[in-house]
């Protein structure tokens, strides 16, 4: 029996199951075997596997692994389409009922933390607001933005990740005040964490960074650069699902701008340093998660 089944058999079906990790830790690889094991669905919790357009490149569950367990969340969404944490958090209530309850897995640790934490109501941010966030970060840079935040959220902000800075910018700029005193009036969590089963998947570095290596490896062979070049004619860089590492270095390489040697080095590299920050904010912000180390 694999470690994953025999983990399965010691987890409660009535309770959910939410697995974290950085990218290609084994996640969605365990999700799975809790589901078939215990005739549970599989939950989404990843920011890019919503989209249609990219089922090879983020690393979408097959169809051998459709046909393994149902599957919740997954490939739904136009490329243009928004998809936040409140449209997912508003997406669950009805799959947060069922039994045997679902296992929600993810590497977009926001989603977990606002499913078992709260998350604040904040106003929409209109769209000149976004247009003034991305003009700045252009001209400025990302230090530019940093320094704009109020103090509290600057402390709780990944400031080495463009998208969460621009978030917290935009919000203090819209509403005139700070992401962390938002926060600081959260609702009460959809799944409060004693309710649950938390399982987070923390391999060595230097087996990750193979795995990173090798699941990219993977994608090439499975047929990612056709998939980019599917999208290339309507290829739009400012597009929520143009966040897909690959993406952009794929589409440059189908352009003549990189080697394919050069824009997969830089595929894997973008990778690796995304992990990278992951693993940062979970150990940071999960900490109260059962930690596993799968085996090599």
């Amino acid at each position: 029996m694999s470690w994953q089944r025999e983990l399965a058999a010691r987890l409660d079906p009535a309770r959910a199951v939410l697995v974290a990790g950085p990218t290609a830790s084994g996640k969605s690889a365990l999700a799975l075997a809790i589901a078939e094991a215990q005739g549970r669905t599989v939950v989404n919790a990843d920011a890019l596997q919503v989209y249609a357009r990219w089922r090879i490149l983020t690393a979408r569950p097959t169809s051998a692994d459709l046909a393994r367990a149902p599957h919740a969340l997954y490939g739904h969404l136009a490329a243009d389409a928004d998809w936040s944490v409140g449209h997912w958090l508003r997406a669950l209530p009805p799959l947060l009922a069922t039994q045997p309850a679902p296992v929600i897995v993810g590497g977009t640790g926001l989603y977990l933390t606002a499913l078992t934490e709260g998350l604040a109501e904040i106003p929409p941010i209109p769209s000149e607001v976004r247009a003034e966030a991305e003009a700045r970060h252009a001209t400025e840079g990302l230090s530019g933005l940093v320094a704009a935040l109020d103090p509290a959220t600057r402390r709780r902000t990944d400031i080495a990740n463009p998208a969460r800075v621009m978030r917290a910018w935009e919000v203090l700029r819209a509403t005139g005040r700070g992401l962390a005193a938002w926060q600081a009036d959260t609702a009460p969590p959809l799944l409060a964490p004693e309710a649950a089963q938390l399982l987070l998947l923390d391999p060595p570095r230097a087996a990750l960074v193979a795995r990173i290596d090798g699941r990219f490896e993977a994608m090439m062979a499975a047929g990612a650069l056709a998939e980019v070049a599917g999208e290339v004619p309507r290829w739009d860089p400012a597009q929520p699902s143009a966040r897909a590492i690959g993406a952009a270095e794929l589409v440059a390489h189908l352009r003549g701008a990189l080697s394919l040697a050069d824009a997969v080095a830089a595929a894997k590299t973008a990778t690796r340093r995304y992990a990278k920050r992951q693993r940062t904010w979970m150990h940071n912000r999960l900490g109260n998660w059962r930690r596993l180390t799968p085996p090599d």
